[in-house]
C-alpha cells in the first residue's frame, strides 16, 4: 500500500494560502482497502465524484503500481486527476513539469481550493516568493510542486530535489518532447535525463494529442528498457474522439463574412479564433471589436503584461473571444469555450485536434469551424520546406499535412476521418457537417479500385506521387528503376488529370480505404475495406466539390449534456451563478474554479439546506463543503423562502 506522509504543518506565509488551504492528507480513509479503493475514495472525498472517467482508473492503478505511464486521453476526460489522486496518496513531493507560468498557476490555485497542498516555482514570482515556496517543498510542505522544464533540468535544482522523497514526477502536455509531435520544445528534450536522477520513481506522462509515431518516441524517451530490451512503462490511450464538439469546414471564400456571420450568431458564448500571422490576430480583433464582439487580441509579439490581461479577462468573463495564434491555448482549462474558429488551414491533423480540444472541455455541445483555400495550402507546403531538418523528416511533414487536406475533403463523416488518423475507428457521428448536410457524390469505385491495385502491386511501400505517376502511365527514372512501367496498371488512369487523381486519393485515404503510413515515408497500405471493396461488398464515392465555396450556415444545436431544469429552477440556478461570480471575484479566480455549471445545475434541482446534504453535490468535495457551502445554502434558503 503506497505510504501515507503525516498530517502537514500549519503554515501562516501567506494569508491568501492560508485562507484557502486545509490539508487534505488528514483525510480518514480505510486503512484496510486496496490502494485502488482508496483511489475511490479520494475521489469523492476531495473531488466530489463518484466515479472515475474513461480509462482514468487504469492509468491511476499503473502508477499506484510504480509503473511509469503514457496516458493520451482526450482534453476535459481528467488527466490531472490521474496524477494527482497518486502524489496524495504516495505522500512525499509530486514534481509536476508544466509549460506555461498561467497554467501552472491556474492549477495551483484550484488544487488549493480542494485542499491539496501545491505551489509553483515559476519565472512570474519574485527570487523571495520562490525562495519562500522552496522552503516549504523542503520542509515536506507541500504535496505536488510545479515547476517548467527548462527550471527543473538544472544541476542545482535537480541536486536539491534528489535529496528529498519525490514519489513521483508528472510531465503535462508530454507531447511537446517529441520532434514528432505539433508542439515540440527543445527545453521539453531535456526531460529524457530524469530518469538518470530519479530510476526508481514513476513517471506520468499526459497527453491529448499524440498519433502511433509520437506516442512510440515519447515512450521511447521517457521509458528506460529492461536488461531484457522491453520498455519498462505502459501506454494507455483511451481514444481522441470528443463527440460534444460538432465539427465543419469550408472552403475559405470571404473570410471577414464568414467568421462575423459565425461569431454573431453566438454573441453570448466564448470562443477562440486562431489566425496564421501576428498582424492578422490583432486585425481580426479590432474587426470584430468594431461589430460590438468583445475580443482580445494575444500573440507571442505583444508586450507580455497585455497578453497576460486579455488572457485573465478571457478565462474570467463570459461571451468573450480570443483571437489568437497558436501561441495561444496549450494546458487553458477554460470549461465553457463554445467554439473553435480556425480562419486558416492548421499545420497538421494533432495540432487541428490539439486546438478544438480546447472547446467544450466540460462536455456539453460546442462548434470546431475550420476555413481553408489553395492558399493555405500552398503557405503550409513553405512553412515546412523552411522549417528545416532532414528529408524524411520534411517528407514526414508534407504527408502530415496531406491528411489535414484529405480531412478538410472528407467524402463521408468527418469525425471518422479525424479518428482514423489516430487509429481509431467509429461508427458514422451524426454531428460534422458531412453527417447532417451530406455534399454531393460522384462515383469513383472503379477508380478506387486502381489505386488500391497500384498499392498492391509495388508492395504498399510507395507513396501518392509515385502511384498517381504510374496510372497516368509516365516513365521517369523512379518508374523505370523499379519496373513499375512494365506493370499492367501503367497508363489505365491517363484520361483522369493529377489533381483528379490526387483529390480521389487523398478522399480514399480520409474514408480509410487506404491507410498514410507516416513512420514509412508516406507509404499508402491497404486497409479492411480496401478488400472489401475488392470484393464488391462496398462502393466509394467521392466529392468534386472540394474547391467550390459554400455557404457558412449555423447547424443546429446538438442537446445540453446539463440536467434537464424547470422554470423555477432556472431561476434558483441563475441566482447560484451570481452567487459563484461574487465568490470568483472575491478568491480572485475563473468561476469554473468554485464550481462548474453541471455541480450548479445539480444544486438547483437538489436543493441542499445542509452541509452534509451539500457533500452530495457532484462536484462537491470536502474541502469546497467547508468553504462554500454555507454561501450556496444562504441562496437556497432565500430563494425556498420567497
Amino acid at each position: 500500500m503506497p505510504p501515507h506522509a503525516q498530517p502537514l504543518p500549519a503554515s501562516d506565509d501567506d494569508a491568501f494560502a492560508a485562507e484557502l488551504f486545509e490539508p487534505t492528507d488528514g483525510l480518514l480513509l480505510d486503512a484496510s482497502a486496496d490502494p485502488q479503493e482508496q483511489a475511490r475514495q479520494m475521489l469523492k472525498t476531495v473531488y466530489g465524484y463518484d466515479q472515475f472517467r474513461g480509462r482514468q482508473a487504469e492509468v491511476i492503478d499503473s502508477l499506484l503500481a510504480g509503473k511509469s505511464t503514457l496516458a493520451v486521453m482526450p482534453t476535459g476526460m481528467g488527466k490531472s486527476v490521474c496524477f494527482q489522486i497518486p502524489a496524495l496518496l504516495f505522500g512525499g513531493l509530486t514534481v509536476v513539469v508544466s509549460p506555461l507560468v498561467a497554467l501552472m498557476e491556474d492549477q495551483v490555485m484550484a488544487l488549493k481550493l480542494l485542499g491539496i497542498a501545491a505551489d509553483s516555482i515559476n519565472s512570474s514570482r519574485s527570487r523571495e516568493d520562490n525562495v519562500s515556496v522552496w522552503r516549504k517543498v523542503a520542509a515536506g510542505e507541500i504535496r505536488l510542486l510545479y515547476i517548467a522544464p527548462e527550471r527543473l533540468m538544472t544541476e542545482r535544482m535537480l541536486a536539491a530535489l534528489a535529496r528529498l522523497p519525490v514519489r513521483l514526477i508528472a510531465i503535462d502536455e508530454a507531447h511537446c518532447i517529441s520532434r514528432w509531435g505539433p508542439s515540440f520544445r527543445p527545453d521539453y528534450e531535456g526531460l529524457t535525463r530524469l530518469t538518470d536522477f530519479f530510476p526508481k520513481t514513476p513517471i506520468a506522462a499526459l497527453t491529448a494529442t499524440a498519433d502511433e509515431a509520437t506516442r512510440e518516441d515519447i515512450a521511447e524517451k521517457l521509458f528506460p528498457r529492461t536488461l531484457a530490451g522491453e520498455r519498462d512503462g505502459n501506454v494507455i490511450v483511451s481514444g481522441f474522439d470528443r463527440p460534444n464538439i460538432r465539427l465543419s469546414v469550408q472552403l475559405r471564400n470571404d473570410w471577414k463574412k464568414q467568421l462575423l456571420d459565425f461569431v454573431e450568431a453566438r454573441r453570448d458564448q466564448s470562443g477562440i479564433v486562431y489566425c496564421l500571422s501576428r498582424r492578422k490576430t490583432e486585425e481580426t480583433a479590432e474587426f470584430l471589436k468594431e461589430h460590438g464582439i468583445k475580443a482580445f487580441a494575444y500573440h507571442a509579439g505583444m508586450d507580455s503584461n497585455i497578453r497576460a490581461a486579455h488572457q485573465a479577462l478571457f478565462m474570467r468573463e463570459s461571451g468573450t473571444v480570443m483571437v489568437a495564434t497558436i501561441a495561444f491555448g496549450m494546458g487553458i482549462d477554460k470549461p465553457d469555450v463554445r467554439y473553435v474558429f480556425h480562419t486558416n488551414l492548421p499545420s497538421n491533423m494533432e495540432a487541428y485536434a490539439q486546438e478544438i480540444g480546447r472547446a467544450g472541455r466540460d462536455g456539453e455541445p460546442s462548434e470546431a469551424m475550420m476555413l481553408y483555400g489553395l492558399d493555405d495550402i500552398r503557405m503550409r507546403r513553405s512553412f515546412i520546406d523552411n522549417e528545416g531538418g532532414d528529408e524524411d523528416h520534411l517528407a514526414r511533414e508534407h504527408k502530415r499535412l496531406d491528411a489535414l487536406i484529405a480531412y478538410c475533403e472528407a467524402p463521408s463523416c468527418r469525425r471518422q476521418s479525424l479518428l482514423v488518423y489516430f487509429g481509431e475507428t467509429i461508427e458514422p457521428c451524426h454531428n460534422c457537417d458531412v453527417c447532417l448536410d451530406p455534399p454531393e457524390l460522384k462515383e469513383g469505385t472503379s477508380e478506387a479500385l486502381s489505386l488500391i491495385e497500384v498499392a498492391e502491386q509495388t508492395g504498399e511501400i510507395f507513396g501518392a506521387v509515385q502511384l498517381i505517376d504510374i496510372l497516368r502511365g509516365l516513365t521517369h527514372e523512379k518508374i523505370k528503376k523499379y519496373g513499375h512501367h512494365k506493370l499492367a496498371c501503367h497508363g489505365t488512369g491517363k484520361t483522369t488529370s493529377k489533381e483528379d487523381w490526387r483529390a480521389i486519393l487523398r478522399q480514399m485515404v480520409a474514408a480509410n480505404f487506404l491507410r498514410l503510413d507516416i513512420q514509412n515515408h508516406g507509404a499508402l497500405k491497404l486497409t479492411d475495406k480496401s478488400d472489401q471493396l475488392k470484393k464488391s461488398e462496398i462502393r466509394f464515392s467521392y466529392r468534386t466539390d472540394v474547391m467550390a465555396p459554400s455557404e457558412l450556415s449555423r447547424p443546429k444545436r446538438a442537446k445540453s449534456s446539463l440536467p434537464e431544469l424547470d422554470n423555477a429552477d432556472k431561476d434558483l440556478y441563475e441566482a447560484l451563478r451570481a452567487a459563484r461570480s461574487d465568490l470568483a471575484r472575491e478568491h480572485k479566480v475563473p468561476a469554473y474554479v468554485i464550481f462548474t455549471d453541471k455541480t450548479l445545475a445539480d444544486m438547483a434541482i437538489q436543493k441542499p439546506t445542509t452541509r452534509p446534504d451539500f457533500l452530495l453535490i457532484h462536484g462537491v468535495g470536502s474541502s469546497k463543503q467547508r468553504k462554500f457551502a454555507d454561501a450556496f445554502i444562504d441562496v437556497i434558503e432565500n430563494w425556498l423562502n420567497i
